[in-house]
């Protein structure tokens, strides 16, 4: 069950107000937002142990440990066990049977003043449950979407007092938990597209069913996962690299066939001349699909990322119903060869015109936005009696010119009805859609 919203000076009234809460903020990058509110809102001297901001990296590399980057996760954590040592050191004696003690920390890019850089950071807490009681951790990546600085540091402030507040008061289930964190936020200001728990507080935390809940609750368009199910900051993985994303708008694909698809997209992807490093292939699924298809519930999601992990590779889930939303999405993080790789059924869909009614310049402006420089898509061939099942079910059988479909449906025999056949004709011919003919 979720809890009635309440408002931001509330929350942190509430945290000072509780004797037994007591500890250190240090925030790096966007000022001392989160800290601001408890120093405000009146009663922090039952709150606040201690403020600070290393901002000089001389300063902080002195205090925290030296490192190569300074908005990371490992500076977080660097952070977070050097403050909550310390808390214990000068005040488990004095206060320490009486007293929840936590650190919230944060390291932080806000948007800089020529407006190029990327607006990102990490924050989270180590905390106490009970007095004396083993600490528990959450961490958490966000991205920072307003226009300005200081909308920037408005935000991230509002986002430390839910999650301050959330560790204490609205833990009672995972649902809660994470709409705690959107309170008098929204996805156009802040994206959280990596939540890390550990410790007696998130005990019965799954954290695979977790990144799941986090983009169908809408905190993030979309979350990628490592190959071993656990959340990754997106640029870790995807930074300056070869993609390959196979995406299927029939949620429950093959899993063979899923990777015969990607293996061939790889294969073809290497033989291009381009880029030195090895390509990353990535099936993705989207919990908000396009066209009024039923969306993939919560267990059929899983269900795909343990197909992806037994494949031994990443996976990305989002929200994002159209496919254009992905090349903005990929490119925030690489400008090397991005190529998508279909099905020739799902190729199809793509092309229906009735998926980009917001558009003003429908499937073209669409198609359009989807290949950007360097951007190809990729098409697996199908057998004739498969493609007009999936087609039909899909109800855009009409799609297709009558007579034109052969044994095996590929890129180069398919015949789309105009107009869009004289579109999708043009960009088979230009090179931007692309057959696959897999080794027998």
């Amino acid at each position: 069950m979720i809890a009635e919203k309440v408002d931001t000076h509330s929350k942190a009234l509430a945290i000072n107000l509780d004797s037994a809460i007591y500890g250190t903020f240090a925030e790096i990058g966007a000022g001392q937002e989160v800290a601001r509110w408890f120093l405000q809102v009146g009663g922090a001297a039952g709150t606040v142990a201690k403020t600070m901001s290393a901002y000089d990296m001389k300063v902080s590399d002195a205090i925290y440990g030296g490192g190569s980057r300074y908005v990371s996760r490992e500076r977080l954590l660097a952070m977070l066990e050097h403050e909550y040592r310390l808390l214990l050191e000068r005040l488990d004696e004095p206060r320490g049977a009486d007293t929840r003690f936590f650190v919230f920390a944060d390291t932080v890019a806000a948007r800089n003043y020529a407006g190029t850089n990327e607006c990102h950071g990490w924050m989270g807490m180590r905390f106490q449950t009970s007095a004396r009681s083993a600490p528990s951790d959450i961490l958490l990546h966000v991205n920072m979407l307003d226009p300005t600085n200081l909308e920037q540091q408005k935000a991230l402030g509002l986002l430390g007092v839910n999650l301050v507040h959330g560790c204490y008061f609205r833990r009672a289930g995972v649902e809660d938990f994470l709409a705690a964190l959107q309170d008098e936020l929204s996805l156009e200001r802040i994206e959280i597209d990596v939540v890390e728990s550990r410790g007696p507080a998130f005990e019965e935390v799954d954290g695979a069913r977790l990144g799941v809940r986090m983009v169908t609750a809408g905190l993030a368009r979309a979350v990628l996962f490592r190959e071993d199910g656990t959340l990754v900051q997106p640029s870790d993985l995807l930074r300056k690299r070869p993609l390959v994303l196979e995406r299927s708008l029939f949620a429950r694909a093959d899993a063979e066939l899923e990777a015969r698809m990607l293996e061939a997209a790889v294969r073809r992807l290497q033989d291009e001349a381009g880029s030195e490093r090895e390509p990353l292939a990535i099936p993705e699924l989207s919990v908000v699909p396009a066209g009024g298809r039923e969306a993939p519930d919560e267990e059929e999601a899983l269900r795909r990322l343990g197909r992806a992990l037994s494949l031994r590779r990443p996976m990305l889930l989002t929200r994002y119903p159209e496919a254009y939303h992905l090349t903005h999405y990929l490119r925030r993080y690489t400008r090397e060869p991005l190529r998508f790789v279909f099905g020739v059924a799902t190729l199809v869909q793509i092309f229906q015109a009735a998926h980009y009614a917001d558009l003003i310049g429908g499937v073209l402006e669409a198609t359009g936005r989807l290949l950007a420089e360097n951007v190809r898509l990729y098409v697996y061939p199908m057998e004739e009696a498969t493609f007009r099942r999936l087609l039909e079910q899909a109800g855009i059988a009409a799609m297709v010119e009558e007579g034109s479909l052969e044994e095996w449906v590929t890129a180069e025999s398919i015949r789309l009805a105009p107009p869009v056949g004289h579109l999708y004709d043009y960009l088979r011919e230009a090179g931007w859609i692309v057959g696959l003919h897999p080794e027998k």
